[in-house]
């Protein structure tokens, strides 16, 4: 493989010394394949192959191009340098005739012959990188944000809790209106000068366990990661309870919060007055106020958080 820079024949003896590399060179070697393809192939984790990839093209085994938004590997050996060539032919030969190496070009067969010539060729070739690519086109939001179309626009919600607008700003353009509310002034100051192009929000200051809103004037409530806050959760769960109508096809809360831990500083450096919650109590609450059905289940942890686990319970009011 034609490259710009020197690569010590150290680097390349050791870019050789795992045995599943050797095996993707082979069929590199063969055919231009997709990461996905070469997984397939080896029956291994896509982000497996994609590290040995990455070790084999730093050493300048193997060439890539991009065609639209994937990414295909090739190696030619007649444009290997020779150096490069010297190591690669005796390794080469002594993998011929291999069971292993047999059952990989079998597979491989069967792969190639899976690329029909319109769109699903493309979905199989990058059927390992998907998940990459769509991040690469549309960002990370926006299946959130299309779910939420399912919610019927005649709904009237309560965000609880609402601080700087989380919920609010995703709610509002969907619902025929969001009913913010929070105790904290500059929260909801805050939350005015970031949702002031949704007039469908409506700003309220006052506390939880109390709330200002009618009795059963609400399709929904959303209560997000406040009850920590609070000294009485179980009132607020009895104030959604209230506020809550069972007409239409309304009458649903959710709470979101953390699980118990033990990171006894919150209390001091965020006001905590709980250290999360078992699931289970939120739901024992919940039925207590009179929801007739429940369900709770921890949500999955983003690689980037640092904070404790979160969980979701929701209820439902006996319509």
């Amino acid at each position: 493989m034609k490259t710009t820079r020197t690569i010590q024949a150290a680097d390349r003896l050791g870019s050789l010394s795992e045995p599943v590399r050797l095996r993707v060179l082979l069929l590199l070697a063969a055919e231009e394949l997709s990461v996905g393809e070469v997984a397939k192939v080896l029956q291994l984790p896509q982000s497996t192959v994609s590290r040995h990839l990455k070790v084999l093209a730093e050493a300048g085994w193997v060439g890539k191009r991009p065609v639209g938004t994937a990414t295909l590997y090739w190696m030619e050996a007649n444009e290997l340098d020779p150096g490069a060539s010297a190591l690669w032919e005796p390794v080469r030969a002594s993998l011929e005739g291999s069971r292993e190496v047999a059952e990989d070009r079998e597979r491989l067969a069967a792969v190639l012959a899976e690329r029909p010539a319109d769109s699903q060729a493309y979905f199989g070739r990058i059927a390992g990188e998907w998940e990459d690519v769509r991040r690469d086109l549309f960002g990370e939001r926006f299946t959130l944000e299309a779910l939420v179309g399912l919610i019927p626009p005649t709904w009237v919600v309560a965000d609880l809790g609402c601080g700087t607008g989380d919920a609010a700003a995703m709610l509002g353009p969907v619902v025929e209106r969001v009913i913010a509310v929070d105790l904290s002034s500059p929260m909801l100051d805050a939350a005015r000068k970031r949702l002031g192009g949704i007039p469908s929000v409506e700003f309220v200051e006052g506390p939880l366990e109390s709330l200002p809103i009618e009795e059963a004037s609400v399709d929904a409530a959303v209560c997000s990661l406040v009850l920590h806050h609070v000294e009485d959760p179980a009132a607020v769960i009895g104030q959604m309870a209230r506020v809550l109508r069972t007409s239409r096809c309304g009458g649903v809360a959710l709470v979101v919060d953390m699980l118990e831990h033990r990171r006894m500083e919150y209390r001091h450096t965020m006001g905590h007055r709980h250290l999360g919650f078992a699931p289970e109590r939120i739901a024992e609450w919940m039925r207590g106020a009179g929801f007739a059905r429940t369900a709770c289940r921890e949500l999955a942890r983003e690689p980037s958080g640092r904070g404790p686990g979160l969980f979701a319970a929701a209820g439902w009011l006996e319509r």
